[in-house]
């Protein structure tokens, strides 16, 4: 069954997890009772300048489920430290106001923002009404540049939800820069219920990543360097069972120069 339905925790986990995620990344699993979380992913180029920032895009695929097979909770909370090599910068890349794709289908959102657009992919939803079979639906995701205020760059994540009833939802995720041990950026989002709170993410892909100009100067969205080899970050995941799942991942990279 195939709708046009994504849900907005993913979303949130997938851009939470693109940041941190680098091109050698392997696959890596926690669990917490009969909930797993599993990401992997990478950045290109693979490798990167020891001591200078180059551009980069991300990708990223994840799956929640439970060991069992029954449906899983929805996310609720990310928050994320993001290792300090890696850099986001959004000066001079045009905006969009949540007021412009509110109420819109994805193509219609896309149109509208398409110079602020700085990631897309797609989601897989579980989704389980009482008394009726549960279903699995897939629906497009798209990014928006939503510029800075007070301090954190924001990031208005567009989704459209088929299921009850028609309707599209923006979510805005906070990113502000801070000086926590290697880490340089956190990520706060808070997830809103969809479906009446039956839906659940149980598969994403995401890709992010923009190159524009600004003044006359080549920018891109998002930047890194490798001067380690490595890059760390550390979060916490909250479920709508009152689960948590808290994750340190270290993934490589390969420096040049």
């Amino acid at each position: 069954m195939k709708r046009h339905l994504t849900h907005i925790a993913v979303t949130i986990a997938a851009l939470s997890l693109v940041f941190a995620a680098t091109a050698l990344a392997r696959r890596q699993v926690v669990h917490a009772g009969n909930l797993y979380l599993a990401d992997d992913g990478g950045i290109s180029p693979s490798a990167l300048p020891r001591h200078e920032s180059a551009p980069i895009v991300a990708h990223l695929r994840g799956e929640i489920g439970t060991v069992d097979g029954s449906h899983p909770p929805a996310l609720r909370t990310v928050n994320l430290d993001i290792d300090r090599t890696i850099a986001l910068n959004a000066t001079g890349l045009p905006a969009c106001r949540s007021s412009q794709i509110e109420a819109r289908e994805t193509a219609v959102a896309r149109k509208v923002c398409r110079t602020a657009i700085v990631g897309s992919g797609e989601a897989e939803v579980d989704v389980a009404f009482p008394e009726q079979q549960p279903f699995t639906a897939r629906g497009p995701i798209v990014l928006f540049n939503g510029g800075v205020r007070g301090g954190a760059t924001l990031v208005l994540v567009h989704t459209y939800v088929a299921i009850p009833a028609p309707t599209a939802i923006v979510v805005v995720a906070r990113i502000t820069r801070i000086r926590r041990g290697p880490f340089g950026m956190h990520l706060l989002a808070r997830i809103p219920r969809i479906a009446g709170g039956y839906g659940s993410v149980t598969r994403f892909q995401l890709t992010v990543g923009r190159r524009f100009a600004y003044r006359g100067r080549k920018m891109s969205y998002l930047t890194a360097s490798c001067p380690t080899g490595r890059y760390t970050t550390k979060g916490q995941v909250l479920f709508s069972d009152g689960t948590t799942l808290g994750e340190t991942h270290v993934f490589p990279c390969r420096p040049k120069g």
